[in-house]
């Protein structure tokens, strides 16, 4: 049995950092949405009962490290699954680029061997055990657009933000998500005032500007002041006439909001003189 599956990148309208736990994870608050860059994947249920990762881009690993491999792994392991699964993945999602590329791969690999495999859990239960793999990955188990607190496991959907167009900007740099989080300095910032539930209430009030307004990530400072070439996209996307600008979770990558489709062109052309990986995409709404 076969099955072809999207893997939709994400990016961050928010990213509050509340405070460190004592588990060493970071407490957070982020309204996150998905865009229609995605990575495809392949499917195809094996007798052997082996798992088999093969990538479009050869710099991945397809062992244990990777989160689609883990995630068949974890879902084999937990309901004693006999088959095995034989996946393909065609990357078009930059790596290490703040876009959830990795977690989207495993997310979409637990939808999809849930069908294969006829395994019959629920969306609730699905994005559980994604939260196993890594904290982006229950969000990416919904889609659309949520809100993601605790360390980014806890999931609460949101109405789309109104239509509009959001232009992406990628540096040849990778970012260590790791080493933004520690220099991140936490003062244990009160959710009530969380740009969060501002970018929340703009979207039920459906008000585009105040969402542009608010857009806000806490690890952006410090990404900046690691990664000058970050700060320099950014500066340009503004220069360029995107109506707000941010980095996407720890970074690399920046996107623009644009409302109007007419602007859309002069600010797509302008950043790819700029830097060679840049995308023109739309936010997915929720089905």
């Amino acid at each position: 049995m076969k099955q072809s599956i999207k893997a939709p990148a994400k990016i961050n309208l928010s990213l509050d950092v509340l405070r460190k736990r004592d588990d060493g994870y970071h407490e957070v608050k982020m309204v996150m949405n998905q865009v229609d860059l995605a990575d495809r994947l392949d499917l195809e249920t094996r007798v052997d009962g082996h798992i088999k990762v093969e990538l479009s881009e050869g710099f991945l690993p397809v062992d244990h490290r990777n989160l689609a491999y883990q995630a068949a792994f974890l879902l084999k392991k937990r309901f004693h699954i006999t088959m095995g699964v034989s996946i393909y993945i065609h990357k078009h999602i930059p790596v290490a680029a703040g876009l959830a590329g990795g977690s989207s791969d495993a997310a979409a690999v637990l939808k999809g061997l849930n069908e294969l495999w006829h395994v019959g859990l629920s969306i609730e239960e699905l994005a559980a055990l994604g939260a196993e793999i890594g904290s982006d990955v229950a969000f990416c188990v919904y889609g659309g657009t949520a809100l993601a607190t605790g360390r980014g496991e806890i999931i609460t959907p949101l109405a789309s933000p109104p239509p509009c167009w959001v232009i992406l900007a990628k540096p040849p740099i990778g970012v260590s998500t790791r080493e933004v989080y520690q220099r991140v300095k936490t003062n244990r910032l009160d959710e009530r005032k969380a740009a969060s539930e501002q970018v929340v209430q703009a979207i039920k009030n459906q008000d585009y500007a105040e969402i542009c307004r608010n857009l806000s990530n806490g690890l952006e400072d410090v990404t900046l002041s690691l990664y000058p070439e970050v700060k320099r996209i950014k500066e340009r996307m503004l220069d360029s006439g995107v109506d707000a600008a941010l980095m996407s979770g720890s970074g690399p990558t920046v996107f623009g909001l644009v409302k109007k489709e007419s602007r859309l062109h002069r600010v797509y052309n302008g950043l790819r003189g700029f830097c060679d990986q840049v995308y023109a995409v739309r936010l997915i709404s929720n089905e």
